[in-house]
């Protein structure tokens, strides 16, 4: 049952034939045209929903010229707009403008659930956060990784630093919007972390550990309320998260999630169950990984003053020997521009696929480019 890295892969990619099936609308409000992550594709986005897309070659130029002309016209030789003779108040139009566009939230701007945020298909989109992290510290590598299974446990120690690199992609992308009439979008993601003893210049600087998790999931918005939050997401999907290694350092597992999101002013939480897909014998590279990775976690996000605080929960609701966990914090905040600060603290259980039984503290200190969904 277990599935290679590259057929995975493969599988992601032959998707989009479904493209033919689905239909791609036009944008009805354009403030759902700010998710989008490619710079092409967001200008696009904005051209579809202001209808301008369908004007003549010749009317667009007409049109930038008129714009730069009023632009050049309306400013006095200090480079301050000059007041035009419309007899409104710039700045009471604005305000009234701006009142009357409410802000999308996290989860709808990210997963486009209402009908005035759907984009339609393959626009790339962030998904987990892209981070840079130069400096990433273990209290306790895990020199000498073991399985369950004899095959997958290492007999020599490595020679590993406790200081080391980290860095994340994650990127996903609707490719079936209204699988059920006007219900239901599938996205594909894609997520790829790893681990660089880049200062370990003894052993030539090797990637200690990489990642990889692909995966599919059909979204659905939702429209109840739970203790003062409102549940606006729901979704089951399949994921494969593996580390492409061979043994004894090879591990996998395969995926049937679920997804449940809620959120309430200024705040998102996403919880997961999921049930592994069993594989038995000698190809399972870690019979017990549920035991330590967990059955379910729940990701809790806060917006406060530009700064954006993360919380992650796993455990895996059993009892006794079986009982492990986990916990990340994250913090991302504003550097100069789209850059910002991030740190990232975690302590527990499966920091990634080769350390999941293995417990120590991590920190990781560097730069996002995206944050969370």
């Amino acid at each position: 049952m277990r599935l290679t890295t590259s057929a995975a892969l493969a599988l992601t990619l032959s998707l989009p034939s479904l493209a033919a099936r689905a239909q791609n609308p036009s944008p009805m409000d354009i403030r759902a045209c700010t998710a989008i992550e490619t710079d092409s594709q967001r200008l696009a986005c904005y051209d579809h929903a202001t209808g301008r897309d369908n004007l003549p070659a010749a009317q667009k130029k007409t049109d930038n010229a008129a714009q730069e002309a009023s632009t050049a016209s309306s400013t006095n030789v200090f480079g301050h707009e000059a007041a035009k003779n419309t007899g409104v108040n710039p700045s009471t139009a604005t305000a009234q403008a701006t009142s009357e566009v409410k802000p999308l939230s996290l989860l709808d701007s990210r997963w486009e659930l209402s009908p005035e945020s759907k984009l339609g298909t393959f626009n790339l989109r962030g998904y987990k956060p892209i981070v840079v992290l130069p400096f990433f510290a273990s209290s306790n590598q895990n020199r000498q990784p073991t399985s369950a299974n004899p095959i997958n446990s290492v007999d020599e120690p490595q020679h590993l630093d406790n200081i080391e690199s980290k860095f994340q992609l994650s990127l996903k992308t609707k490719i079936w919007q209204g699988v059920f009439g006007d219900a239901g979008d599938l996205w594909v993601g894609y997520t790829q972390s790893s681990r660089w003893q880049v200062y370990n210049k003894q052993e030539s600087r090797p990637f200690r550990e990489t990642n990889y998790e692909p995966e599919a999931m059909l979204m659905f918005n939702t429209n109840y309320q739970v203790a003062g939050w409102d549940g606006r997401l729901m979704g089951i999907g399949l994921n494969h998260q593996s580390n492409g290694q061979s043994d004894p350092l090879s591990r996998s597992w395969n995926r049937v999630m679920g997804y449940f999101g809620f959120e309430r002013p200024e705040w998102t939480i996403m919880f997961r169950p999921w049930w592994r897909i069993p594989e038995g014998g000698k190809d399972d590279n870690n019979p017990d990984i549920d035991n330590y990775m967990g059955r379910a976690d729940m990701q809790i996000i806060h917006e406060w003053n530009g700064q954006e605080f993360g919380l992650m929960l796993r455990h895996s609701l059993r009892g006794g020997s079986e009982s492990h966990g986990a916990a990340q914090l994250t913090w991302s905040f504003p550097v100069a521009g789209n850059l910002r600060g991030y740190m990232e603290l975690f302590k527990g259980y499966g920091e990634s696929m080769i350390d999941y039984n293995h417990n120590a503290t991590y920190l990781g200190i560097g730069i996002s480019l995206l944050d969370w969904y």
